[in-house]
């Protein structure tokens, strides 16, 4: 394991400054002397220290895939950890750029892999594509890049789409004419599609060469990486696709951009009081500093021991307060 930090004093120079405090901890402390962005490693602390820090958040908001659960398979201990912070009387948040699935089919999944959750308690990116385009009153109709759970939300706030599943390529696929466009088209939406083709780009730039045609992408978390060295394409590589043949810009809903961090100051979070527990300093990490929340990186997902050790030296923003191997070990920390 890496020494993240010896000692609280090496890590004056960080980005955030350094507050001293008497009761209240923001992330953890030494002497009272308290350091944002320390990459601290929560297992040097001392058993009073974490429970301390334990008691200095009232709500958690955690991200999924690689803290929970892999491959739809728990994380060992994650599932105690999450329970025993509702059983102690934190508030839990799922908050994932996940926009394959429903919140409801989120919520099951969480369930049977032991955690307790409802699909209220889940804030997905999905979930939040639906919620903006309620927000805005739309009435047209989507052209989505994305998969039928994204299409099933949009449908739950009465939002028309087509283009979810494969796209026919025809033999001079560049002889598509304006007559093969829906006219009731008003925006492009893009999630992650794992039936993205040429015509789909092609169809996409082309409703968005309309100015009055909305952009919009659920998250731009560009690849993941598998234990088999295999490499997923994520939806910020579709996305990046799109923004070069449309010279658009889309509007992102997911973590960790505006819309998402208006929502969840739309449901009275104390900011001071909240922990963001992630596995990827770009999205987690950078949405927990941006809203004001302690932060804590896990490194059994998106982010390895010796990625953020480079991250750590170079001093490159965001940067958690507390990391953990994984979400699991906490409880033998505090208990």
């Amino acid at each position: 394991m890496i020494k993240f930090l010896g000692k609280f004093q090496k890590v004056q120079n960080f980005i955030h400054s350094t507050v001293i405090v008497s009761s209240q901890l923001r992330g953890i402390s030494t002497n009272a002397t308290i350091v944002k962005s320390a990459v601290f490693n929560l297992q040097e602390a001392s058993k009073d220290q974490v429970q301390e820090f334990v008691k200095s958040f009232d709500t958690v908001v955690t991200d999924c895939d690689g803290v929970l659960w892999l491959s739809n398979n728990a994380i060992s201990g994650s599932a105690d950890t999450i329970n025993y912070f509702r059983k102690i009387g934190k508030k839990i948040y799922y908050v994932t750029n996940n926009s394959t699935l429903k919140r409801s089919e989120l919520a099951a999944t969480a369930t049977k892999l032991g955690f307790i959750a409802c699909p209220e308690e889940i804030l997905s990116a999905a979930y939040l594509a639906g919620h903006y385009f309620k927000d805005i009153g739309f009435t047209k109709k989507v052209y989505l890049l994305g998969s039928d759970g994204l299409g099933e939300e949009l449908e739950s706030v009465g939002v028309r789409h087509i283009g979810v599943g494969p796209d026919h390529v025809k033999p001079n696929v560049k002889s598509t004419k304006p007559s093969e466009l829906d006219p009731e088209v008003g925006a492009v939406v893009v999630g992650f599609d794992a039936h993205v083709s040429y015509p789909k780009l092609l169809k996409a730039a082309s409703y968005l060469a309309s100015e009055q045609c909305l952009f919009v992408a659920t998250n731009m978390e560009e690849r993941f990486r598998k234990p088999d060295s295999i490499v997923i394409p994520g939806t910020g590589t579709l996305v990046r696709a799109v923004e070069t043949c449309s010279a658009r810009k889309a509007v992102v809903v997911g973590k960790p951009f505006k819309y998402v961090r208006k929502y969840l100051a739309s449901i009275g979070l104390n900011s001071a009081r909240t922990l963001m527990i992630g596995d990827r300093c770009s999205t987690d990490i950078e949405l927990g500093v941006r809203c004001g929340f302690q932060t804590m990186l896990v490194l059994s997902g998106a982010t390895s021991p010796k990625e953020l050790e480079t991250l750590r030296n170079s001093k490159t923003p965001p940067l958690p307060d507390v990391v953990l191997p994984k979400l699991g070990d906490l409880l033998s920390l505090v208990c």
